[in-house]
């Protein structure tokens, strides 16, 4: 990816995410009080409001919601929506690909893109 990523902002709610990121592994915050996945990473479950929050593996695999291709950028990129296996939805890139070929409901896989002085982000290809 020619484009340079900003590293993002690590909190204590973040850390134990961004920390599992830099040992290439993807985790997804699970509450434990009502069972329901939640994106993105923080220490209060949305659903519920309860604290019982457990960090569980990601299976990395997703389909896209939906996207836009930023054509104007310097060096064009894909933000879309991307709907993970285990139920939320996050904000990503798709990358690795050609842009005029991505599809709403398209499988995509997890991949880790390196961010300037920061831990990789997580951004999805085309399965």
């Amino acid at each position: 990816m020619a484009r340079k990523l900003t590293a993002p902002v690590v909190n204590a709610e973040s850390k134990v995410f961004w920390d599992a990121a830099r040992e290439g592994r993807f985790l997804v915050p699970f509450c434990t009080a009502c069972g329901k996945a939640h994106w993105y990473p923080r220490a209060i479950c949305p659903f519920c409001a309860s604290e019982k929050i457990e960090w569980r593996p990601g299976s990395g695999k997703g389909t896209i919601y939906t996207f836009s291709v930023m054509r104007r950028a310097k060096d064009p990129y894909a933000i879309a929506h991307v709907t993970l296996a285990e139920g939320p939805t996050m904000l990503t890139n798709i990358v690795d690909c050609d842009f005029d070929r991505l599809k709403i409901g398209q499988p995509v896989t997890l991949v880790f893109q390196q961010t300037e002085n920061g831990p990789p982000a997580p951004m999805f290809k085309p399965a």
